[in-house]
């Protein structure tokens, strides 16, 4: 099975893309996903957590407070990489079982989507690595107007990750996004003809119910 890792910078697209190539028939696993399910209520990376950034990063239910998290993160590289070490194995672990069947299955193609697929060292989990690409300022404007940010916290949250023009490099194929919602989808729909379908021998790319 052909497993092609989708990144990108934050705010650049990527869940969009994920999304055009789900709805055409693609296969997709999405990290950001499995990174909500390893920390909820009564997995042990949730406890992990709790134990090692205090309880104050707990809703008064016990599940996560992604917000206190963040903002303790966010600004101290050292405690990113002590989360990094707690939610990334059991990510892959259930990355790989979700593969696996997928495999099991027949399938001939699947994206794993990663935001920070290059920066933690887990390209060997794909056979190649595509790349959603924003100049910075583009970046920028997204983010700040995505998350309701100031431009100091959203040049903060680009800045944890590596740059887009080093990322950019790094792909074998590198979809532009620096453009309308038509242009993406366009640009997507070519992909999709032309590195999935024209490899698997299929000629359908009318979107799968």
């Amino acid at each position: 099975m052909r497993v092609i890792g989708l990144t990108g910078g934050i705010a650049s697209g990527k869940s969009s893309v994920a999304a055009i190539f789900e709805r055409l028939g693609a296969q997709v696993i999405d990290a950001d996903q499995l990174a909500r399910e390893v920390v909820e209520p009564g997995e042990s990376a949730l406890a992990q957590i709790a134990e090692s950034f205090g309880r104050g990063v707990l809703n008064p239910d016990g599940s996560l407070n992604r917000a206190a998290l963040g903002e303790v993160v966010f600004a101290d590289p050292a405690k990113r990489r002590l989360l990094e070490s707690i939610t990334h194995p059991a990510i892959r672990k259930r990355a790989e079982e979700k593969l696996a069947r997928l495999k099991r299955a027949g399938v001939k193609t699947a994206f794993y989507v990663a935001p920070l697929l290059i920066e933690a060292g887990i390209t060997s989990r794909v056979h190649e690595v595509w790349v959603v690409y924003l100049d910075h300022e583009t970046q920028l404007a997204r983010l700040m107007a995505r998350d309701g940010l100031s431009r100091e916290g959203a040049l903060a949250r680009i800045a944890s990750q590596m740059p887009m023009e080093e990322k950019r490099r790094l792909g074998r194929v590198v979809i532009d996004n620096r453009g309308s919602r038509e242009e993406l989808e366009a640009e997507v729909l070519r992909l999709w003809r032309e590195e999935i379908l024209a490899a698997e021998g299929s000629h359908s790319d009318e979107p799968k119910s």
